[in-house]
C-alpha cells in the first residue's frame, strides 16, 4: 500500500495515507505512545534514539541507534520516510536540516531551533508580543547578579539548553536571602551556562494548552489542563482545568496564535501561569506530545498521540472536544526502590488504568509510567487516580 495519496501530485501538500512510513526522532515514552497510535491507524513506524532498547523499540518496525546530534543516524531515519516528526526537541540543528532535505520534517527546523533553547524561546515570545513574565537572559555570573536585583530578589534560573523535569534549574531568594554566595552557588549548579532568570510570580495555578496544526493550516486547540508539580516534575494533571471560561478562551486562543506564528506543523504544548492578578503568562513551549495531556487518551475525542500522527501526515485534525473528565498521575522510579508496586491494589480503584513505558531500570525521578482515571467530575477523576497511586506503594516488611 502506497503511503502517498494517489492525488498527491494534484495537491500542494501531499497526504500520507495509512500504510506510509512515519519516522520519529526520539524513542522515549512519548515516541512509544505516538507509535502505538500510528500503528493503530495502519502506519509503519521507524524511530531514532540513543538507546537500542528504548521504550518505543518494542512497538515499532525499526529502531535507528544514534545520538541527538548524529547526522548520519538522522539521515538513515529519514531515508524513505513519508514524514518525520519528533518526541524530543533537543535534536541537533544540523541533523534536523539533513532530515528536512530527505523527507517532510514536522514541526520544521526553525521552530525547533527557537524552542530548544529557552534563551531564544523566551526572547522570541517577548519580541513577538506574547505575554511572558519579567525575565532576563544571563550569560555570566555578573549578568545573574544584575538580573536578581532587577527582578526583585526572588528568581527561578533555568538553563537555555537541555534542562527538563527540574534538571538545570535553581531557585534564588526563595528559601533564603539572595546573597552573593547564593547567587554564586546557583550559577555553579547550572554549569555556568547561558540561562533565563525569571521573576517569581504570585500564582493562582499552572495550566497547559495543547494546540495542533497540520501542513494545510488547520488549527485546533484542546481544553486547558490543570497541572501540579513537585520538585519541578509534573506530579499530576487533570482535564478540564476548572478555570473561568474567559481565561480558558484566552489560553486556547493564545496557543492557536503561537503555533500559527511559529509555523509549526504538528503539536505545540504551551505551559501557562495564571496569576492571582488575572494574568495569563506563557511559561514554556514544547513542540510535541506532552506529559500534561496523557489523559487526552481518555478525556478527549482525539488523543494527543493520534493528533500528532494526523498532523504529521497532513490528515484532517481530530475533534478535541472533552468527552469526560480525566486525570493522570506520574509514576516515578522512586516507587520501585522499596519493592515492586502493588499494581492489583491500584487497579481495583474504579476506572483506573495502568500505563507502563517498558523502562527496565527504575531511578529516582525517572518517569516509568502513569496511572489514568475518569470520573463524573475532574475532582472525582483526580481523587481516583491519587488513591490508586497511594495504593501502589509497596508494603514494607
Amino acid at each position: 500500500m502506497s503511503g502517498i495519496s494517489e492525488t498527491a501530485q494534484l495537491e500542494t501538500i501531499p497526504i500520507v495515507l495509512p500504510g506510509g512510513l512515519l519516522a520519529i526522532l526520539g524513542g522515549g515514552q512519548l515516541g512509544r505512545m505516538m507509535a502505538m497510535a500510528a500503528r493503530t491507524m495502519g502506519y509503519r513506524v521507524r524511530v531514532m534514539d540513543p538507546e537500542a532498547a528504548c521504550p518505543a523499540s518494542f512497538v515499532v518496525d525499526e529502531t535507528i541507534v544514534g545520538r541527538w546530534d548524529d547526522v548520519d543516524a538522522a539521515k538513515r531515519l529519514a531515508s524513505g520516510a513519508d514524514a518525520v516528526t519528533l518526541e524530543i526537541e533537543q535534536i541537533g540543528v544540523d541533523a534536523l536540516s539533513q532530515v528536512a532535505r530527505l523527507a517532510p520534517l514536522r514541526p520544521g527546523v526553525e521552530p525547533i531551533r527557537i524552542i530548544q533553547d529557552k534563551t531564544l524561546q523566551r526572547a522570541w515570545l517577548a519580541e513577538a508580543g506574547f505575554p511572558v513574565g519579567p525575565f532576563r537572559v544571563v550569560r555570566s555570573e555578573p549578568d545573574l547578579r544584575d538580573a536578581v536585583q532587577a527582578l526583585g530578589g526572588r528568581v527561578f534560573l533555568k538553563i537555555g539548553r537541555g534542562g527538563y523535569d527540574g534538571r538545570g534549574q535553581a531557585r534564588i531568594g526563595m528559601d533564603a536571602p539572595a546573597t552573593e554566595e547564593a547567587i554564586h552557588a546557583a550559577w555553579l549548579s547550572i554549569g555556568e551556562r547561558p540561562a533565563v532568570a525569571e521573576m517569581a510570580l504570585d500564582l493562582e495555578c499552572e495550566i497547559s494548552v495543547m494546540a495542533a496544526r497540520n501542513p494545510s493550516g488547520e488549527v485546533r486547540a484542546y481544553p486547558a489542563a490543570r497541572n501540579h508539580h513537585e520538585n519541578q516534575i509534573l506530579a499530576w494533571s487533570v482535564l478540564p482545568a476548572g478555570v473561568p471560561a474567559e481565561l480558558e478562551s484566552r489560553a486556547e486562543a493564545l496557543a492557536a496564535s503561537v503555533i500559527a506564528r511559529l509555523g509549526i506543523e504538528g503539536l505545540l504544548c504551551m505551559e501557562l501561569f495564571l496569576t492571582r492578578q488575572g494574568q495569563v503568562l506563557i511559561n514554556e513551549l514544547a513542540p510535541r506530545p506532552h506529559n500534561s495531556y496523557h489523559q487526552s487518551e481518555r478525556a478527549c475525542a482525539t488523543s494527543q498521540f493520534e493528533q500528532a500522527v494526523r498532523a504529521a501526515c497532513n490528515l484532517p485534525l481530530g475533534d478535541t472536544s472533552l468527552i469526560t473528565p480525566a486525570a493522570i498521575v506520574n509514576l516515578l522510579g522512586d516507587l520501585w526502590l522499596d519493592g515492586e508496586p502493588d499494581f492489583p491494589a491500584a487497579l481495583a480503584v474504579p476506572t483506573v488504568r495502568l500505563h507502563l513505558y517498558e523502562k527496565h531500570t527504575p531511578r529516582a525521578g525517572r518517569k516509568m509510567g502513569h496511572l489514568s482515571a475518569v470520573g463524573a467530575t475532574a475532582e472525582q477523576a483526580l481523587e481516583r487516580v491519587l488513591e490508586a497511586q497511594r495504593l501502589l506503594q509497596p508494603h514494607k516488611p
